[in-house]
């Protein structure tokens, strides 16, 4: 076998490639460079010191048994950490698992490179709460956005904490898992932990009963990623948010991830202190709100895909067209709509539908037309119908009559170009074009997307 660092190193990488995920691999052993071998030493250089920590603590084992396998038992690990780019200046540092020892020597010394291993926790996760059934849609875009990244690389991100809010059944739980899932895929070495805030405050209470508080802050200023759920419930308990003040000052300041969920924002929660809320902003603050038809809609598709269920197009809209406030009760509609056809030997079709979602929620009588829809979104504005009906380039008159367009297609069954004709005379390409633009600005712009949501819920009272 060949004696040249390079080449040994390559055989190396091909043994460890093939035991670390691809992303560990990439973060960790692709930037390392192999120096030489000489007299039994071989000698890498890293990019820096923190990358004999992490390596000497979590590759260790993996990387010593490699170049054993590669060039023999008696070789020496030592790395070169690279500290003037420029000038190619650098110190060389033993491994700590390979420093010699006397014979007979017992030293009390312990390396700055070896840290307690810690034994594996259960991460408390619910892997069925993934991001391959979190179905995306305006409502969850950013969060879920956000979420992803942080599972890539948790605790380097500018999203630390995520703080995600929004109404009960709207997805929060979902994510929070979906991130946990994710992240323990990706970085398996990672301590994740998921706990709900009411958990967190049972095992607090049990530690002061027990006198083991030290235990308990140090347990959980061991974790990589906490997430933590429904944090509003620490409202008025001062002994838990001073414990967790000191647990989240803990982790973030050593890059640690912080993910916490709440029902409402951290300007609107009362009952907590006020250097825990101006910590829950420090990263990124995300609102789900509830789902629109179209998220509505794909997510009934999704689960009766995923449950290899046959139900008609006409049945999954009316679902998403009556069933409006979260996810729960349009998952808990399918299944009471299969249980009362299986038991009742029934085919599922609107008639039942409509029986089975009149028990979750009121289902009203809606009979809105282009005419009226255009009506209320010009009431809304303080426009005449005359107006949006010119060619008129008016800012507010296009953006008015791009909104009428938009709701008719959500909200009636009429074809493009009959929806066209009645606001102004237009084709179907411009509704087309009028629905893109209209969806795109709910996207970026929380106030057009409040303004266009009234005038839905105004419309679907009537």
């Amino acid at each position: 076998m060949s004696n040249q660092p390079e080449e040994l190193w390559l055989s190396c990488l091909n043994v460890i490639k093939d035991n670390i995920s691809e992303a560990s691999y990439n973060t960790w052993f692709a930037p390392i460079v192999a120096l030489k071998y000489e007299n039994n030493i071989f000698v890498l250089q890293v990019p820096s010191q923190f990358f004999v920590e992490y390596i000497e603590e979590k590759y260790i084992d993996l990387l010593r048994m490699t170049i054993f396998r590669v060039m023999g038992s008696n070789t020496r690990l030592e790395y070169r950490v690279l500290i003037d780019k420029a000038s190619g200046k650098g110190t060389q540092i033993p491994s700590a698992t390979e420093q010699p020892k006397p014979k007979n020597f017992v030293s009390n010394y312990i390396s700055p490179y070896h840290k307690q291993q810690l034994p594996e926790i259960d991460p408390q996760l619910n892997p069925s709460y993934n991001f391959n059934n979190l179905i995306e849609g305006n409502s969850n875009k950013l969060a879920r956005t956000a979420g992803i990244s942080i599972a890539n690389e948790p605790g380097k991100t500018i999203f630390n904490p995520l703080f995600v809010y929004g109404q009960s059944g709207v997805g929060k739980t979902h994510l929070a898992n979906a991130i946990g899932v994710m992240t323990k895929q990706l970085h398996p070495e990672k301590r994740v932990l998921y706990v709900s805030a009411n958990t967190f405050q049972i095992q607090y209470t049990d530690a002061i009963r027990s006198n083991t508080a030290n235990d308990f802050l140090n347990f959980y200023q061991t974790i990589d990623v906490l997430i933590i759920d429904d944090i509003q419930e620490f409202a008025g308990k001062t002994g838990t948010q001073n414990t967790f003040f000191h647990i989240f000052n803990h982790l973030h300041q050593t890059g640690k991830q912080l993910i916490l969920t709440s029902d409402r924002a951290p300007i609107t929660m009362a009952g907590l202190e006020q250097r825990l809320l101006t910590r829950f902003k420090w990263g990124l603050s995300a609102e789900i709100e509830k789902p629109d038809f179209d998220l509505r809609k794909a997510i009934l598709e999704n689960k009766i895909y995923r449950d290899g269920l046959e139900i008609s197009p006409e049945v999954v809209d009316f679902i998403a067209e009556n069933v409006v406030d979260n996810v729960r009760d349009l998952e808990g509609t399918l299944v009471s709509l299969l249980a009362h056809s299986t038991l009742t030997d029934k085919p599922i079709d609107v008639k039942l539908a409509e029986k089975v979602v009149s028990r979750i929620v009121v289902v009203k009588n809606r009979s809105n037309t282009v005419e009226k829809i255009r009506d209320a979104v010009c009431e809304y504005f303080s426009l005449s119908v005359d107006a949006i009906s010119t060619k008129s380039r008016k800012r507010e008159v296009v953006q008015a009559r791009q909104i009428a367009m938009y709701l008719s297609k959500q909200m009636t069954k009429n074809s493009l170009s009959s929806i066209g004709f009645t606001i102004g005379q237009r084709d179907h390409a411009t509704v087309l074009h009028a629905c893109k633009i209209v969806t795109d600005l709910m996207d970026i712009d929380k106030s057009f997307r409040s303004s266009v949501r009234e005038i839905e819920e105004k419309l679907k009272q009537k």
